[in-house]
């Protein structure tokens, strides 16, 4: 009867733990087809505190994993959540999200389309103040979203977001889990998307359903922006898949490619049609493929945000890339190398 095993990952969320169990109570998917896993990364609050004082009086089978001494980080705490776990299905989540009531059903539904799957990438919504700041992160975001979803439609995976995702327990051992990437802090989600999809071709898909939305609030400044980016890019020269190399190169390159053409039309005033030109393909490209990605999302108004977007991407971009390709970044109050 047991469908799911929602795994969790914790490190000091203790602010953010009681409304994600909230959510999970509140899941229309009965509670006798699901069970969740916290595993506490040694948390230096009362995280551990409060899930052990839920799990008494949970609806649904609730447990806290407890790390060992000398294991950390997110991909140990995935892995010992998920050798307690029970049900055939794992499904992903992170400690400071917010689930809608069709979460679990959501995912339960697309099994039943696809019996076959192996791995399920979800969609992922930043929310948080209605700033120019937090728009761009929403819109920037909203891309990653959409091109992810796009690339597993034509059976190119490229990126996925660990907060919202879900594999076959079978398929995550037959490809040996995190054992090859185990010394990387981030990628416990693309890596295994991408050895999923060599091992069981045709068997990675999206969920487009509104009610599988997972909310999560979008970093609060640029500082803490741009560390968590470069934690994500700090894979990137780790990644075998030629897809997501062919993409972060055309993404690199197309966005360097117009800041040149800027400084070029400065330069050599002759060449402002060209250049213009080259913004509004790239613009209209963006804003053709950007806007039904935010009308699933329920967030058109930050289409508004693309030209400014586009005048920042190409110095953000650069400075991600190199800070990520060098390594070494601060997380949950940790210095990662």
């Amino acid at each position: 009867m047991l469908s799911f095993s929602v795994i969790i990952a914790a490190r000091n969320e203790a602010d953010t733990v009681p409304q994600l169990l909230q959510d999970l109570a509140a899941q229309t998917l009965p509670a006798a087809q699901f069970e969740v896993l916290i595993a506490d990364d040694h948390s230096t609050d009362a995280t551990a505190a409060l899930v052990s004082a839920a799990a008494s009086k949970s609806k649904f089978p609730l447990r806290l994993i407890a790390l060992p001494a000398g294991a950390t980080g997110k991909k140990a705490a995935l892995q010992a959540a998920l050798q307690a776990a029970r049900a055939p299905w794992l499904v992903c989540t992170d400690a400071d999200c917010r689930l809608g009531p069709g979460w679990l059903a959501a995912y339960a539904a697309l099994l039943q389309r696809h019996p076959q799957a192996n791995f399920v990438s979800s969609p992922v919504l930043l929310t948080g103040p209605d700033t120019l700041f937090a728009r761009l992160m929403g819109l920037e975001f909203a891309g990653l979203v959409g091109v992810g979803g796009a690339c597993l439609a034509r059976q190119q995976p490229t990126m996925c977001n660990g907060a919202n995702l879900a594999y076959r327990r079978t398929a995550f051992e037959a490809v040996g889990g995190f054992a090859d990437n185990a010394h990387l802090a981030s990628g416990d989600d693309e890596f295994l998307l991408h050895k999923i999809h060599v091992a069981f071709p045709g068997t990675a898909h999206f969920l487009a359903d509104a009610a599988a939305v997972v909310r999560t609030a979008a970093p609060p400044t640029l500082r803490a922006l741009l560390r968590q980016r470069v934690r994500w890019a700090s894979k990137w020269r780790h990644y075998q898949s030629p897809a997501s190399r062919r993409l972060a190169v055309l993404v690199l390159g197309a966005n360097v490619a117009l800041a040149a053409g800027v400084g070029a039309g400065l330069r050599w005033p002759e060449l402002w049609p060209w250049v213009l030109a080259a913004w509004a393909l790239k613009l209209g490209a963006d804003a053709w493929f950007l806007a039904p990605v935010l009308r699933f999302l329920g967030r058109h108004k930050w289409l508004g945000g693309l030209l400014p977007l586009q005048l920042l991407y190409a110095p953000y971009a650069l400075a991600v890339g190199a800070a990520g390709w060098r390594g070494g970044y601060q997380w949950k109050g940790r210095a990662v190398k």
